[in-house]
């Protein structure tokens, strides 16, 4: 479908940073920004970024 843009360590500090954000929301005190963790937390497990694609970078190491 996309060819894969995000690296594995980019892959894993996404994760990381979507799974901290999420949980800010959920039991913070009503941190509603922390849900755009839901982001970084689809780009790592699809291993594609848009933003990334737009501006020619590539993590990924494939070509």
């Amino acid at each position: 479908m996309f060819t894969q843009n995000v690296g594995s360590i980019d892959r894993v500090l996404r994760g990381a940073l979507g799974i901290f954000l999420i949980a800010l929301a959920v039991f913070g005190e009503g941190m509603v920004w922390g849900w755009i963790g839901v982001v970084p937390l689809a780009t790592a497990a699809v291993s594609f970024c848009p933003a990334y694609r737009l501006i020619g970078l590539n993590t990924c190491g494939r070509k």
